[in-house]
């Protein structure tokens, strides 16, 4: 029990003294219970606790503010906050619903900790609702998506297995707890009966350092945590450690592969694509990651993933066309928003061996004929410039490529004659020369892609935002671009 650790058997009985704790309070079957928390032990056994007393776990990104927060427990109608006294403090009145009750998680941790009851087993329905996770809300006010326990469960088997976690194995967990690729991180590794530290961090040196405290053989990170790690100083022996890095919320560049692969040559690199609406999608095989550095992969256990046209048949080899996802990790939608859902969660293609409903994700892919699937991007993202159809995804790694950029977003500006002009948000990488980069930046374009998808605008950043789940905040991005461009 030093530091803060503790194993399988007091792992089990803290759960079942938390969700005692929670059922003092009387709360009825289902109720939504929030918790706004760093990464406390509370806070990474609240989404077991909760479950065991047949509740609803709503986890609210510690990054978020008031605002943010009062919608979520609105929408929710969350019946408890737990929380410290210093994010206590920023609520206001109304901020909480009438019958929502505020509890100090100082307080909560000592009432679990020298318990004498705790709540046994459930016996509940797997599926019943076990999570509700809110998206960032980058379009919009967040939407809360549902989870079953069959969700969780379902989800922390396949990511164990398919990334070979066992009991050796140390995971740092360095992404929300509110984010579902960080809330796996948790579930995969109990699974697995690993180890995992989570972790709270400012700066990337500090996941360096906690790499190197902790031991850690596995790190998780979205790109733009990778580009900040990347420019950071690893020891030799510190680097060693990590044998699996895995990588979800946006690609991998190949130029980022390459440096992964030098810097960390004795970890596996797995390559990622998932959705909150239905966990995890997709992974690479590791040994495929310098041949195919830009595919996501193919399914992973549990999930089915067709592509296929406007009419629902499947697309062939090479054709692009929308990613729908079938089968049991599929949520159950999202809470109290009937029109989303419909939107989004409707029945699986005719050709689906899942069938019942499924994820139609708004996503453009394509495959291969060996059937690696490669992301294109979202239908509604692509930047329609003299006639083409053109790709963020395709200019931001091309301008990636030149390696004088650390970080790019490409989007599309209305433009009178061309529909839309393209516009390119970049952080130069520390090799670039701040005096040339916008003239060497464009020679090297004019190269690499053809007239149609050379940029109009340059705009040049010393950072660039981020939102809560740690991936680029694109719709503050695009907004102040637009604002600087005048339009």
């Amino acid at each position: 029990m030093k530091d803060g650790a503790f194993d399988y058997r007091e792992l089990d009985r803290r759960v079942g003294a938390l969700a005692a704790w929670l059922a003092a309070y009387g709360f009825a079957r289902g109720d939504r219970v929030a918790t706004w928390l760093g990464k406390t032990w509370i806070a990474a056994l609240m989404p077991l606790a909760a479950v065991r007393t047949g509740l609803v776990h709503v986890p609210v990104n510690p990054l978020l503010k008031r605002a943010q927060v009062a919608h979520i427990l609105s929408d929710s109608g969350a019946r408890l906050l737990l929380c410290n006294a210093a994010r206590a403090g920023t609520l206001e009145h109304g901020d909480m619903p009438a019958d929502c009750i505020l509890a100090d998680d100082g307080a909560c941790a000592d009432a679990v900790l020298s318990a004498t009851v705790v709540l046994p087993l459930s016996s509940g329905d797997p599926a019943d609702l076990a999570a509700i996770l809110y998206t960032s809300g980058s379009t919009g006010r967040p939407k809360g998506v549902m989870l079953s326990s069959a969700n969780l469960w379902l989800g922390a088997e396949s990511v164990a297995t398919y990334l070979g976690l066992g009991s050796a194995d140390r995971l740092l967990g360095v992404l929300p707890l509110s984010f579902d690729y960080g809330q796996n991180q948790l579930l995969s590794a109990w699974y697995a009966g690993a180890s995992v530290a989570p972790v709270d961090y400012l700066t990337a040196r500090e996941v360096v350092r906690a790499v190197e405290r902790f031991g850690a053989t596995t790190l998780a990170g979205v790109p733009p945590l990778w580009v900040q790690l990347l420019e950071c100083e690893w020891p030799a022996d510190t680097a060693a450690r990590l044998r699996r890095l895995t990588n979800s919320g946006g690609a991998l560049t190949r130029p980022m592969v390459a440096r992964l692969r030098e810097l960390f040559p004795d970890a596996r690199i797995f390559a990622m694509y998932g959705l909150t609406e239905a966990f995890r999608s997709t992974y690479l095989d590791p040994a495929l990651i310098d041949t195919r550095p830009e595919s996501v992969g193919k399914a992973i256990p549990h999930a089915e993933i067709l592509i296929v046209r406007s009419d629902g048949s499947p697309t062939g080899p090479g054709e692009p066309g929308e990613l729908v996802h079938c089968g049991p990790l599929v949520a159950q939608g999202y809470w109290q928003d009937a029109d989303r859902t419909a939107h989004r969660f409707k029945p699986a293609p005719a050709h689906s061996r899942y069938g019942g409903i499924a994820v139609w994700s708004g996503d453009k892919a394509k495959a291969d004929a060996e059937g690696f699937i490669t992301f294109v991007g979202r239908d509604d993202e692509m930047i329609k410039s003299s006639g083409n159809r053109i790709s963020p995804t395709e200019l931001e790694e091309a301008v990636v490529a030149t390696g004088l950029v650390a970080e790019a977003v490409a989007l599309g500006v209305p433009d009178p004659a061309l529909g839309q002009a393209i516009a390119i948000v970049l952080r130069p990488s520390s090799t670039a020369d701040p005096a040339s980069i916008e003239d060497d930046l464009r020679s090297r374009l004019r190269v690499d892609l053809p007239n149609f998808m050379q940029p109009r605008h340059l705009l040049i950043r010393s950072e660039l935002p981020r939102n809560p789940n740690g991936k680029l905040d694109r719709t503050g991005i695009t907004a102040a671009a637009l604002s600087e461009i005048g339009i």
